[in-house]
């Protein structure tokens, strides 16, 4: 699905070159659960952003789905990142003067449908999500965290997207709360999605079936979680 070739991002700050990403490969198949792992300042960050259209490389390749991203219209990157690409990230991102269900059903603002079946499309989110019913039409202040993240997973669900990008999405959560959204990124990718879960957390990280770990910029490991030497020194 995803296919990554020498990305290079650099960030120039008057005569201050800063090498975000660096030579960067890998491939994610469809159906993976990828972790994409590194201390702050690593680059996971920008790393996302290119991986979920919302920021080009200054040099390389990245390939969604056979086609080169930097090809692409904004228009065809709008229906991708509309249509293919669900984001969660760890500060929830919702409306804070709207109801639950409505904003699950933002993403559906500009495709042309009926009312009744953007809300039919957002309860079966919400409930794919176990938010209990009895919330859906709470605000977002009135919710817990975890209950928040749900919100924001079920708008990252509305459209059926092949691809998950999640951004510290339990950063904000108790250790309790956080393993439940686990759970549940674990129940969608058996459901064939494919989740890629940027965090700095190696115990998160060691949830998923293979990790990437990024240091200055740099891929220095990226391997399945049995080989990875992130897993075997939490084993040990």
């Amino acid at each position: 699905m995803i296919e990554c070739y020498n990305i290079t991002k650099i960030y120039q700050v008057g005569s201050v070159e800063n090498r975000a990403l660096d030579n960067v490969s890998f491939k994610i198949n469809d159906g993976e659960f990828i972790a994409i792992i590194g201390p702050s300042g690593s680059g996971k960050s920008t790393l996302m952003h290119i991986l979920g259209c919302l920021d080009t490389p200054t040099s390389g390749k990245y390939i969604l789905d056979k086609k080169e991203v930097s090809q692409l219209s904004e228009n065809e990157l709008a229906e991708i990142r509309r249509n293919k690409i669900g984001f969660v990230f760890q500060s929830f991102n919702l409306l804070s003067r709207t109801t639950v269900i409505h904003n699950v059903m933002v993403p559906l603002l500009y495709q042309k449908m009926s009312l009744l079946l953007r809300l039919e499309k957002a309860k079966k989110a919400l409930k794919d999500t176990a938010l209990n019913e009895e919330f859906w039409h709470y605000y977002p202040s009135q919710l817990s965290g975890g209950m928040m993240q749900r919100v924001a997973i079920a708008r990252a669900l509305i459209n059926n997207p092949k691809m998950i990008l999640a951004d510290e999405p339990t950063g904000n959560l108790d250790s309790k709360t956080g393993e439940e959204i686990l759970q549940t990124f674990e129940r969608l990718n058996k459901e064939g999605h494919t989740i890629v879960l940027i965090t700095h957390d190696k115990y998160i990280a060691a949830k998923a079936q293979r990790i990437i770990s990024l240091k200055d910029g740099q891929v220095i490991e990226d391997e399945p979680i049995n080989e990875s030497k992130i897993f075997k020194a939490i084993a040990e």
